[in-house]
């Protein structure tokens, strides 16, 4: 036993897959719980014969929050921690003991490290800091889809603690489908119009699906609420825009939006980087050149979910290295060839590009 009863809890649904991987992980806990919502698998039989405790519940309508609420329902009144985990997550050994390192009496909830994508070469991708972990009182599951927790308890919740020990990997199945995904942010934003996250996500939403207007028009409204403060998020709605009208052939407009972005929040290398590559189809060599230096010259990457991969891989320097081929400048083109295939050794074309501009800088 741990200093603190540790409860892992989740929701499931055909995922059988995923199980062994997932109860490996999870073990360090003193319980697992899980709420199978109607697997056709052997899901539920592999998490029972794996340790699990687990209930099987239909949710109609479907609601993530819903689940996850029913699924938390299902942890011990005396658990001091819980944890919320997906079955495609899998975290670092050892994560209980770091946990528990930090975690004092009191404390409301946990902030770890949380790697949500993978590159194709195995590298990180996408990379931010969650708060997923919780006392077991006091918080409830609130939005249909990309539900987030709220404290519900009486007074003030306990202090936030930050896990710098702890990782959690995410290695979802390509497979899965997304299409729930704009009905329920949808309905989320009806039923809770003044929640600027929520306005956010849908016209990012938007975005995804290749319907530009409804994006430009629902994140000019984020852009426009009055709680909509957050300078990262904001940047990003800028950011969304933008692409929608380059999308739509209205480069001008996408320019401005992209300027607009990196106003709002000149700490992010976005969308200097979203620039970048817009005038980089453009050919605008000389514009290439001068967002990417803007780019790298922020060396401290955040912890929010705004970061990208690619403004962190190999593409700001990839992108000089042609700005500065097509300028005619050999010796530095080469230069940042070299540069971006160390953070991306497997790709061939960029090694291709080494090995051509290093012959030019030679001649």
């Amino acid at each position: 036993m741990g200093k603190y009863k540790v409860c892992v809890y989740a929701i499931c649904k055909n995922e059988e897959q995923f199980v062994d991987r997932w109860m490996d992980s999870m073990s360090e806990a003193d319980q697992v719980v899980v709420l199978d919502t109607g697997s056709e698998d052997e899901t539920v039989e592999r998490l029972r014969k794996r340790g699990a405790a687990v209930m099987v519940e239909e949710v109609v309508p479907w609601r993530f929050d819903t689940a996850r609420n029913r699924s938390l329902e299902l942890a011990p009144e005396d658990a001091d921690i819980c944890v919320c985990t997906d079955l495609d997550e899998v975290f670092h050994p050892g994560w209980r003991k770091a946990l528990e390192k930090v975690w004092v009496p009191g404390a409301g909830q946990a902030s770890y490290r949380y790697t949500w994508s993978f590159n194709t070469d195995g590298s990180e991708g996408v990379v931010f800091w969650y708060e997923k972990i919780h006392a077991r009182r006091g918080y409830q599951w609130v939005h249909p889809v990309h539900e987030v927790l709220k404290w519900v308890g009486e007074g003030s919740p306990g202090p936030m603690v930050t896990a710098e020990e702890v990782q959690l990997d995410h290695h979802p199945d390509p497979e899965k489908s997304r299409d729930q995904y704009l009905p329920l942010l949808e309905l989320s934003v009806r039923e809770a119009p003044e929640d600027d996250r929520n306005v956010h996500y849908l016209g990012r939403e938007y975005m995804y699906r290749g319907r530009w207007d409804d994006c430009i028009r629902t994140l000019k409204g984020h852009l426009a609420m009055p709680t909509a403060l957050w300078r990262d998020e904001r940047a990003a709605s800028m950011r969304y825009i933008a692409r929608s009208y380059w999308e739509k052939e209205e480069p001008a407009a996408a320019r401005d939006w992209y300027l607009r972005a990196i106003t709002e929040a000149p700490h992010l290398r976005e969308a200097y980087m979203d620039l970048a590559l817009m005038l980089y189809q453009q050919e605008e060599w000389e514009g290439v050149l001068y967002f990417t230096a803007c780019a790298l010259a922020i060396t401290v990457r955040p912890r929010s979910y705004i970061c990208e991969a690619a403004a962190w891989g190999s593409l700001p320097h990839d992108l000089r290295s042609m700005a500065f081929y097509h300028t005619g400048s050999y010796p530095e083109a080469a230069e940042e060839a070299r540069k971006a295939l160390e953070l991306e050794p497997e790709n061939l074309r960029i090694r291709g590009n080494v090995e051509l501009l290093e012959r030019m800088a030679d001649a």
